[in-house]
């Protein structure tokens, strides 16, 4: 897929210094770009690279001025990092423009789908299915009986939507993710085995929520397992049943988080942090990686640490942990001094 020089300058609403006829066909970093290749420089600690790259378009802010002569063919925006991803998102919608129902698939009579619609090979569409307008669902992925999906939704390969889930509008869910599979939930009885505990609940995702491969989230016992909208989490993370997580919130790779637990609205939650059950965390929360999280938070902490603890106690507590060696034989020599002068 080529795009010349006017094409990329008249999505991005920029002016051309250089040869308007140029093409590109490739995506590079501004130090590796070869002829063929769109690059962009937006850190000041690369422009040095500008002046040897070969990649044969290069889109600059609007307040570069080149100090010497140039290989490249320029794009000035008002900002070249934004129209770069603009650019990249752009150029996703047009590589992911498939339309149509490929074969072998099986779609249920009694499912339903709107227009522009893609579903690729081997691709299952269970009973009482709702479907929205320009949705992507690619080969072997599976929506169980009863889901609902709503438009611009992209389900990737290998994708599993249980019964009963709910998807909003312009939600992306990735390759091996698990929507609505049983919570964790098992009863005790008197001879040491466990009895299942039926998981009658669904899940519920908002629009603008964003699913990593291999994430998986529960069911809910009783009602819903919530992800409210703008959610945006990481791959291979575990949701467990009737948790509830706010708006806007992120979360990183190999974090868990226990039943019953609800997360507040713009979070930032690290990565491999573990969460238990049955607690509530606040608003606009930051957890640093591999955290531990055991008790209610308030809104606007910051924390680390397992059990974590407020992130400025714990980098003066840091302080001491990594002295303790010296510390410890510190105490040793003034113990046996004291021993010595008695």
């Amino acid at each position: 897929m080529k795009f010349t020089a006017s094409q990329i300058a008249g999505i991005l609403e920029g002016d051309i210094i250089g040869d308007p006829d140029v093409e590109v066909s490739n995506l590079a970093k501004i130090e590796e770009g070869a002829e063929g290749d769109l690059t962009f420089l937006a850190n000041p600690k690369y422009k040095p690279y500008i002046y040897t790259t070969r990649a044969s378009i290069t889109i600059v802010n609007k307040d570069f001025e080149a100090e010497s002569d140039l290989f490249t063919t320029l794009i000035k925006v008002e900002d070249a990092y934004k129209s770069f991803s603009k650019l990249l998102e752009y150029y996703n919608q047009v590589k992911m423009n498939k339309t149509g129902i490929e074969q072998p698939s099986f779609i249920s009579d009694s499912a339903s789908y709107g227009e522009n619609i893609y579903l690729g090979a081997f691709s299952y569409i269970g009973e009482n299915v709702r479907i929205g307008n320009n949705c992507k669902i690619y080969p072997n992925a599976y929506i169980g009986d009863n889901v609902s999906i709503g438009d611009n939704v992209v389900v990737f390969a290998g994708a599993k939507i249980y019964s009963e889930t709910v998807i909003g509008h312009h939600c992306i869910i990735h390759g091996g993710v698990i929507i609505g599979a049983d919570g964790f939930g098992f009863a005790p009885e008197e001879n040491g085995t466990y009895s299942k505990v039926p998981q009658t609940g669904n899940v519920i995702l908002e629009d603008y929520v964003d699913v990593g491969a291999g994430t998986t989230i529960d069911r809910a016992t009783l009602g819903s397992t919530i992800i409210r909208k703008g959610v945006k989490l990481d791959n291979q993370i575990q949701i467990a049943h009737n948790v509830e997580i706010g708006e806007n919130t992120v979360i990183a790779a190999q974090t868990g988080i226990a039943g019953s637990t609800k997360i507040g609205k713009n979070c930032i939650i690290g990565g491999q942090v573990g969460i238990v059950g049955h607690i509530t965390i606040g608003n606009r929360v930051k957890v640093q990686a591999q955290s531990g999280i055991g008790r209610n938070i308030e809104d606007d902490e910051v924390l680390q640490g397992s059990p974590a603890i407020s992130y400025g106690d714990f980098n003066k507590s840091y302080v001491h942990f990594k002295n303790l060696p010296k510390l410890v034989q510190t105490i040793h020599q003034l113990d046996k001094k004291r021993n010595d002068n008695e």
